[in-house]
Parts: structure tokens; sequence; C-alpha cells
């Protein structure tokens, strides 16, 4: 493929994204959590050859606001803080502390999870009410099962008020009770037009979940981890889906994890340029597919102003 050099660090991303000639990124898979979490979270990681059977070392180990200057200089103008419950009760705060943290940063967007509990369908509605923008859930850490009866309400006040999930369903990198693509079809079959973001693009199943995308035409793949050489070595990539991701363009979306990734952002861009998969693909997978999904115009005001928002 002509055209830019695919970037090997963060320094040569900006001249990456200028070569291709899109004015940043559309990252839909950025993690923000309270510090206690994030603590928490790290260490877990700290701990991946027990959890992962490999290191996992932690690349953006730095504050809240330096991570946010981080993902400026990158091209990421409007940033995800998605946070997800490991336990019941949990949920609404996190639902407060991701509205706290929009209204204190401008650049962040309004994000909230769900957990299946009494009560999850009154925050979920006061999420909608408050304009949330993204949700996250991770059925694996969260040990949820996303066909619970309990969410149910909750699922069609999303798919009504057209609020992505970004969900995190895959067996990978590590399975979970109720992961798999079995349990995300049922929920789909009972709400059809909700607006879904399979995380990790369902890895290592991703043609079960390319297949959930061609048979709904609100679910998404974002690329989060996928193809780097990280990951390679736990949910290799077949060759010959390249194709369909080729045929899925429109519905797939950049996503990267940060700060939570063993290797610099860069190499997340890197590996979704050697798939040689053309440069109008990785436009649309990098800026215009995640701008449109989430409202927002695919310009940018100049000297970093607040985005215009659809």
């Amino acid at each position: 493929m002509t055209g830019p050099r695919a970037p090997r660090t963060d320094a040569e991303v900006p001249a990456y994204l200028a070569g291709l000639g899109v004015p940043g990124l559309a990252d839909v898979h950025v993690h923000f959590h309270p510090d206690r979490l994030m603590e928490r979270i790290w260490a877990y990681f700290d701990e991946g050859e027990r959890h992962y059977g490999m290191p996992w070392p932690i690349h953006y180990r730095t504050g809240a606001e330096e991570r946010l200057r981080t993902l400026a200089e990158l091209g990421v103008h409007d940033v995800p803080a998605l946070t997800y419950a490991h336990r019941p009760g949990m949920a609404a705060s996190l639902n407060a502390w991701c509205r706290e943290f929009a209204d204190a940063h401008p650049q962040v967007l309004r994000c909230a999870t769900l957990y299946p509990e009494e009560g999850v369908t009154d925050y979920v509605a006061q999420a909608v009410r408050d304009g949330v923008q993204l949700v996250k859930v991770h059925v694996t850490v969260s040990d949820l099962a996303p066909d619970d009866e309990r969410l149910g309400q909750a699922w069609g006040l999303l798919a009504r008020a057209g609020v992505p999930v970004v969900i995190h369903a895959g067996h990978g990198p590590r399975e979970g009770r109720f992961s798999g693509p079995e349990r995300v079809a049922r929920v789909l079959a009972d709400h059809p037009d909700l607006t879904l973001v399979v995380a990790h693009m369902g890895m290592p199943d991703y043609d079960a979940f390319a297949d959930l995308v061609e048979a709904h035409e609100r679910v998404h793949l974002d690329t989060t981890m996928v193809g780097t050489d990280f990951m390679e070595r736990v949910a290799p990539v077949p060759a010959r889906f390249l194709g369909r991701l080729a045929e899925l363009r429109p519905r797939v979306l950049l996503g990267t994890d940060f700060p939570n990734i063993p290797y610099p952002y860069a190499h997340q861009l890197e590996a979704l340029h050697r798939w040689g998969l053309g440069e109008d693909w990785l436009r649309d997978v990098l800026w215009h597919n995640g701008r449109r999904l989430l409202g927002l115009d695919a310009s940018v005001p100049p000297s970093g102003g607040a985005p215009v928002r659809g």
C-alpha cells in the first residue's frame, strides 16, 4: 500500500494522520476509572502471568490529566471514559463519577455502565436523560450474562435512545462464564435496534461475531488490540478474515484499550495499516465511522476548541 508510512512511535502518529488526510482519531475504546479502581485494575494486570499466562505491563501508567494530554497529542479529540462494575452496587456510583468527569473535562464523552441488579433500569434511564453517549459492559470482568432478564428493560431504553454499547463479550483474552456470541445473539433477537460495538472484534471468535454484524445493521466491531504483535500470540487473525473486514468497512471502528495496553498506542495503528486494506478503509476505521456512530461532526475546530456534536 502506498501513502504514509505506518507509525512506529507515538510521535509519528500526527504525521501519519495528516498523510491519510484525517484530522484525528475516533477511538471508541478508551478507559478512565476513579483513581482507586484504576489502581486495582493495574494491580490485576501486574499479575498478568497468573491471569493471562504472560506479562501485561501497562504502557501508560500515568495520572488522568497526563493521560488526557497524551490522547490529545495523538489526535483523540473526543475521549471515551469507559468503566465497568464487577459487583452489585457499583454501577450507579460509577455513572455519577463518569458524569462528573465529563463535566470537568469538555473533551470527555459522557459514558455509563450497567450491571444486572435491582435498580438497573432506573439508573440507565437517568443516564439517558443526562445525555449519555457511550455505555460499556464487560461480560467477563463483571461476570454477567448479557441476556440476564434483569437487563431487558435497560437494553430497551438504550436501543430506543440509540446509545451505542461497547460490549466485551468474546472469550479472549480470558474466557468468562457468560462470554461468547450466543448470549449476545439472544439480546439482539429481543432488541434488534440495539447499537452494539463488539470489543476486540469478539476475539478469538472473529467470524461468529462478524456474522452478528452482517445480520444486524446496528452492530459493529472495534479493533481493540486486534492484530497487534502482543495479541497475535493469543488470538491471531486468520488471513481469510481480512476479506470480511474489507467488506464490513462501514462498521469497523477504532478501539485501543488505552491506557491498559502493553505497547505504544502507535502500534495499534501500525497493526491495522499492515493488513493492507487500503487508505480509504483506514480513513473510515480511524475516523469517519467512529464520528458517525457517536453523532460527532467529521471535522474538528482549530486550536483544540470544543467539538461540534451532532
